[in-house]
């Protein structure tokens, strides 16, 4: 390895743990301000009812998700409906971090049903007023960036805390 190759890994790695703190923010943000639609239907029906109103699509898997066929054709479908409709895509892993940082323990819903799909979650705007955070900014941008490089759907490590 070359000391190029080690420093453009450092940056890199700055660059990716900035974004991924980004994306944690803008979630717990947009959570508070009941910006955020979870679910891989849910998703799917806001999407076709309100595309302008989405800024940011998640899509998250963890390892023994890769072999389920029907979540992965969900994720080619909502991701081409991204590209088409002009909306930021980020690929996580870390199901159980999303779920931490959604306060959503055993990822039940608050009744102790059965557990929350949090494999798709967008990010919208509220009604009255854009969100405007930097949380949101540095995502966009990484989103923005990965698309120069021709990486269409970035994606992102959340680590558990």
């Amino acid at each position: 390895m070359t000391l190029e190759e080690v420093v453009g890994c450092n940056i890199t790695e700055k660059k990716m743990d900035s974004v991924t703190q980004a994306l944690e923010e803008l979630l717990v943000a947009a959570q508070r301000q009941d910006c955020l639609t979870v679910g891989v239907y849910e998703s799917a029906k806001l999407m076709n009812v309100d595309p302008d109103s989405v800024v940011l699509c998640v899509l998250a898997t963890d390892e023994e998700d890769e072999d389920d066929i029907a979540l992965q054709i969900h994720f080619t479908l909502l991701q081409a409906f991204c590209c088409d409709n002009d909306i930021n895509i980020l690929r996580v892993s870390g199901m159980r971090r999303l779920a931490q940082l959604l306060d959503e323990p055993g990822t039940e819903d608050s009744n102790g049903n059965e557990p929350r799909d949090l494999h798709c979650i967008l990010v919208t705007n509220p009604p009255c007023q854009a969100l405007q955070c930097q949380a949101l900014q540095d995502v966009s941008s990484y989103c923005e960036e990965s698309r120069c490089r021709n990486q269409w759907v970035p994606c992102l490590e959340l680590q558990d805390r």
